[in-house]
Parts: C-alpha cells; structure tokens; sequence
C-alpha cells in the first residue's frame, strides 16, 4: 500500500482509490440463474473489512481485472514470443515480464482505430495498408467491432515487430464498473454484486468478457479483487424516507435496486416501493426471487411486476407491464413519486423512456410535448434517474 505523510509527520495509509485499489477477499461467489438457463448471472459478496471504503445506494464499485490466461497463451503462440521477456509499459519507463504485462497490465480484448492504423506500420500486408486508408473508415469499424488483438496478429500478417513494438501499441485496462447490489447499512464491512457472464462467439472463436467470465470462471471463495468505489451522484436513492420509488431493472438491471430495498427495509422507510422486473424465463431467471418475495411479504416492496419474455408467445417485457399498470403508475408519478431505470441503454432504457411519455400523455390527458415537459421537469427534480450502460 501507498504511505502518505500528514501534517504531523507520521506515516498514513493512502486511501483506496482506482489507482489504489482494495484487495477485497471474495466471500460468496454464487450462480443467480436455475439449471437450463440461457443466462450466467453471479452474486458475488466482498469483504471491505479494514479498507474504510463506504458507498450508499445507487454508487458503482470498480473492479480491476486480469484477461483470460487462455488468451494470453494463445498471443504468446502466435507471435513466438517469450512470456519472460522484458517490456517497458508506460511513460515512467516501469518494466514487467511480457506474459504478466498481457495478463495484468494491458487491454488485449479491444482495437481501436489508432491500434490499427499504427500496427500498419509494422507489416507490408496489403489489405491492412487499404483497411486504414481514410476511405475506407466504414470497413475499419465494421472490422473492429468484435475483434481482438488475437484476430489482428492472426490476419495481417507477417508481422516486423518486436513484442515491445506490439505493447507499446495498447492502452491500459481500464476497470470495469458494476452498480453495487447491496445496502452498507444493511451490509456493513461488505459490497455486493450482480454480474452477468459476457460469453458470444464471433469470427470463429468463442470470446469472453474480461471481468464478468473472470468473476465466473476464476475468482473463487477466500480469493481476492482489486476494487474501489465509483461514486454516482447521478443516480441516488432519495433520502425522504416517506417518498415513493418505482425502479424499472430488467436482468443485472435489478443491481442498485436491490440496494434500495435493502436500504429501505433496514431504515423502515414509510414511501412504498415499486419494482418492475423482467428477463427470459420465471424458473430459471427470476434473480433474487425469494429476497424479493420475503420483501412484499414484508411490505418493504409494496408491488412487484414482473416480465418473463420467453415464457410466452408473445414477448413482454418491462415497457408493458408499465401500459397495463398505467393509471396507478401516474398516480404514483402524480404523488411525488422517483423514477428510477438501470440496464441496457440502447433498447431497454429507450422503450422504457418512450413508454413513460405514453403513460404521462394517455392518463394525464397531454399532448406528447406537455407529457415530455413533465418528464423534464421531473428529472429537474431529480425524480427521473437512470444508470444505464
């Protein structure tokens, strides 16, 4: 760990922060999703014990990752690389071992325009010269998007360069963020989340996503991950405690609301709390099923709505549920209610979005331009949240 020193000149712990981050020890590390199930999805608990880390609902934490040993090896194959050669891998002229510095250090999952075009200079290979030519900058994304550094070495070869030379070329990993699922008050000491394994296959290879498959397939119980909290003050459960929410989260989605819940239960917040959840199948997608039904029971969660998209002939899924509960929704809405959404920003939160000027337009008798000023205005008021990615 970093030491600073204080004013009174003696040595203090430097706080964990993205360029220091915390070894949290993994305590629980358990697949949300039933047997047959299309889906991986983790519930994954840390121990923050002695880190003097906190969060409130609605932050991220950052997890640091390492890349897949597999792809590692396959890099080190292809380009007859010694895994203990000596690369420099940044501007302080900082060394590591080659194999480490793939492993730990550099994003290998990712090309980038600049990527490609400045591995040009290190092979004759005619049809990477044309793919980087200005011209030709629609089939250079269309070649990028799915890609990895594997699949550059792999096509545009044979290659003059040095591993240096390749390295020198990639960015640093960047953490990956994930919104926290759990209360720190209901949880002290632990952060909790819910992580979706990325598995798809592309151009021929089966591809992995950096941290998800990592937290699936590597991180194990008494292991340790390098985090740090990512505050979000964008996306903050409100503190009156007699304020109704309603929280759209569809899959991971339901992350932050988890939280909320918890918050909610463990400080007998008086607002009712409104929950619309979806994914695939109810038997073996239902995430957090029993948490949330030993809510309502409860009363902490006065509704939950649920959308099973496979589970009949015609998919449901959030948005719709929202159109059939509409007239209590914009009751709600009408109360004073928050609006929160988390999950996918390019359909979800969209249809989601589109669907609550629908709801506002039909049940308070508006023109669409009326029931997007009141959308506006809620989100003035910071009613109107979203956490989406």
């Amino acid at each position: 760990m970093q030491l600073t020193i204080d004013q009174s000149n003696k040595s203090v712990p430097a706080p964990y922060s993205r360029t220091n981050p915390f070894h949290a020890k993994v305590l629980k590390n358990i697949n949300l999703n039933g047997n047959g199930s299309n889906k991986e999805t983790r519930h994954i608990e840390l121990s923050l014990k002695g880190s003097g880390l906190v969060y409130a609902p609605g932050d991220a934490l950052g997890v640091v990752p390492q890349n897949d040993p597999e792809l590692v090896d396959a890099l080190l194959e292809e380009m007859h690389w010694d895994p203990e050669t000596a690369v420099t891998i940044n501007k302080q002229g900082d060394t590591l071992p080659l194999k480490e510095s793939l492993l730990a250090y550099f994003e290998i999952t990712l090309l980038t325009k600049k990527i490609m075009q400045q591995a040009a200079g290190f092979t004759e290979n005619a049809e990477l010269q044309n793919l980087v030519l200005n011209e030709n900058v629609g089939q250079l994304k269309e070649y990028i998007e799915g890609r990895d550094l594997l699949d550059l070495l792999r096509d545009f070869g044979p290659w003059n360069a040095t591993a240096q030379d390749i390295v020198s070329l990639l960015r640093k990993m960047p953490p990956r963020l994930y919104s926290i699922a759990s209360s720190l008050t209901a949880n002290p000491e632990e952060v909790h989340l819910t992580i979706g394994a990325v598995r798809y296959t592309s151009y021929g290879r089966e591809r992995k996503g950096v941290c998800s498959v990592l937290c699936a397939e590597r991180v194990q119980e008494g292991d340790t991950l390098p985090v740090f909290i990512q505050p979000n003050k964008h996306f903050r459960l409100t503190e009156s405690q007699d304020k109704d929410i309603i929280m759209v989260g569809p899959g991971t989605g339901i992350a932050p609301f988890r939280s909320f819940i918890e918050e909610r239960a463990v400080t007998n917040a008086t607002g009712r709390t409104w929950l619309f959840f979806g994914d695939q199948h109810s038997a073996t997608d239902f995430l957090y099923r029993d948490e949330l039904e030993n809510y309502q029971k409860e009363g902490v969660l006065t509704r939950l709505d649920t959308a099973f998209s496979r589970d009949t002939a015609e998919k449901v899924y959030v948005q719709h549920k929202m159109l059939e509960n509409s007239k209590e929704l914009f009751a709600w809405l009408e109360n004073g209610s928050y609006f929160y959404v988390c999950g996918d920003k390019l359909h979800m939160a969209k249809d989601v979005h589109n669907t609550l000027i629908d709801v506002i337009e039909k049940e308070g008798s508006m023109t669409r331009e009326e029931a997007e000023a009141y959308l506006n205005t809620m989100k003035e008021q910071g009613r109107y949240q979203r956490d989406v990615y």
